[in-house]
Order: structure tokens, then C-alpha cells, then sequence
């Protein structure tokens, strides 16, 4: 079992950005399997973490986390069946998750933060690691120097990892952000503020309707699938909502409200001095003109 975490702190003493170090550690070693430094806990950046973990060490039994919503959904009200896209990720990679209830009781990774908060600062601090780029890049090192340093042998020598029989491009797709949209007739799509255009050879009248699903990978590229078919496509800034044609009928309402909204103004107080003159009175009467 792999118990996660992410350890928001000073990482580089005012030297770089605050940050977030998300953490993989065996349990049952006390081995670190993988660090990653992050702006904070998101799905995606925990998904790169076990992307890296697999390729390193295989897939892993069961993954122990906190409560996070990245891991499950809280809400109350919510199907019991419901998965977040981290847990959707896990469950067809066929790792178990199991969540903690407590800080307690995710006992290894809570010491393994509490020491790395204080051995880790102090060593990128000696080797002039002042943000997170330089850090990700020399952490492997640091990682095999920890376990020498603080793993231990297992009760149970046999490993739970199982070899990822899948290719490199299905693991991307299966460790990503997956959201289904539906083509228009044009056979464009939005997503995230932008417009997904297919380009097509031939087949498009086929795709006009159709379920795709976008899948935004942690390197930050964007694939669009149907069928499991990789599709190709532009992408496109959203056109900006225009107003609707007025007919004959709706004119006269519509340049009723602009005026209505142009002549709702400031409104003087009911002690203001212009509401005491004499009805027909101008502010500027009795003033000389100046020459």
C-alpha cells in the first residue's frame, strides 16, 4: 500500500514561490516512491505523481490518502456510486482507495512530511534549489539518499506492484481529466472557454451528434477521442454571444429598457440643497456672468 499526500510549506525559505510537495511513500517501507513539488493539490498533478510512480515501480495494490475532494466526493447528497476523476483513474487502473479519517491515522507520510519539512529544506538550501523546476529535477537523488538513509525491511518481502501491461499512450489517456461532450453539426465542441473544431476527410456526417471525450493530460495537451479513435481538431477562441435580431414587434420594448437603464441615476438625498429651491429656479439664478 502507497500512502499519498501533499505538504503545503515554505519549501525554499522566501528564496522561490510557496509551494506544495506531494509525496508517495510504501508503507510498509517507509521507502519513498516518488516527490513532486506542485503550486498545490490538484487532480492532475497527483495524477503525474502516480504516472511516474507506475512507470517506476508497477501499479500498486491500494493508494491510502486523506478525505481530500480529489480522492472522493463529500457531498452528502451525492450517489454513493459517484467518483471523482482521480478515483475513476485508480479504479480502472485497478488500485483500491482507501481513505484516511483522520491526519492520524496516515501516521508514515504525516512523519515522512514532518521530516522532509525540516532535512529537505535545509539540503535545497545547501545545494542552491530556489524554485520548483530545479527542485522536481534533483529530487531523485535526494530520494535514493532518504531511503538509504530511513527505509526498512518489510515483515513481507513479496512486492503487490503489478507490471502495467498497457502501452505508454493508454496510461496518459487512463491518468487524465475526461469530459464528454457532444459534436454539433458543424462538428465543433466548447470546452474551457475554447472551441474544438474536427477536421474531417469524409466522414463527418457521421460524427454530427456524436459523444466524444476530451481528455486534458497533466502535460498540459488535449486529446479528443471517439470510439477510442483519436480524432483530429483546431483549436479555436470562442465567439463572443451576440444579441439577438430585434423584429418589428420587440424594437420599441428594447429601446424602452436602454432607456430606462441610461436614466437610472444617482438619486439626490432628500436633505440636498437643490430640493429646496422654488419650482422653476436654476441653481445658476441671480449669478453675474463672468466677463
Amino acid at each position: 500500500m502507497i500512502q499519498i499526500d501533499g505538504s503545503p510549506h515554505d519549501w525554499f525559505e522566501d528564496r522561490g514561490e510557496y509551494c506544495t510537495l506531494l509525496v508517495f511513500i510504501d508503507d510498509a517501507t517507509g521507502r519513498l516512491t516518488q516527490l513532486r513539488f506542485a503550486p498545490s493539490e490538484t487532480t492532475l498533478d497527483y495524477m503525474q505523481v502516480l504516472h511516474d510512480h507506475i512507470l517506476a515501480h508497477g501499479v500498486p495494490a491500494a493508494l491510502y490518502s486523506d478525505r481530500h475532494s480529489i480522492f472522493r466526493i463529500n457531498a452528502k447528497e451525492s450517489d454513493p456510486e459517484a467518483e471523482t476523476q482521480f478515483s475513476r483513474a485508480a479504479r480502472e487502473l485497478g488500485i483500491a482507495c482507501i481513505h484516511a479519517h483522520s491526519p492520524q491515522a496516515k501516521g508514515r507520510v504525516e512523519r515522512a512530511n514532518q521530516t522532509l519539512q525540516d532535512r529537505l529544506v535545509k539540503e535545497m538550501r545547501l545545494a542552491g534549489i530556489n524554485n520548483m523546476d530545479e527542485a522536481n529535477a534533483w529530487l531523485p537523488g535526494y530520494i535514493e539518499d532518504f531511503n538509504r538513509r530511513f527505509a526498512v525491511a518489510p515483515k513481507d518481502p513479496s512486492d503487490a506492484h503489478l507490471a502495467y501491461a498497457g502501452t505508454p499512450a493508454s496510461l496518459m489517456r487512463t491518468l487524465s481529466v475526461q469530459v464528454t461532450k457532444t459534436l454539433s453539426k458543424n462538428l465543433s465542441c466548447q470546452h474551457e472557454n475554447q472551441l474544438l473544431q474536427v477536421e474531417t476527410t469524409g466522414t463527418g456526417l457521421g460524427l454530427r451528434g456524436a459523444k466524444v471525450t476530451v481528455h486534458r493530460h497533466f502535460d498540459g495537451t488535449c486529446e479528443l477521442l471517439w470510439r477510442k479513435r483519436e480524432l483530429t481538431y483546431s483549436v479555436m477562441d470562442k465567439p463572443e454571444r451576440q444579441s439577438a435580431v430585434a423584429d418589428g414587434k420587440s424594437v420599441n420594448a428594447r429601446v424602452d429598457k436602454a432607456l430606462t437603464r441610461r436614466n437610472t441615476g444617482h438619486k439626490p438625498a432628500a436633505n440636498h440643497p437643490w430640493r429646496k429651491m422654488p419650482v422653476g429656479k436654476s441653481a445658476h439664478d441671480g449669478q453675474r456672468a463672468t466677463p
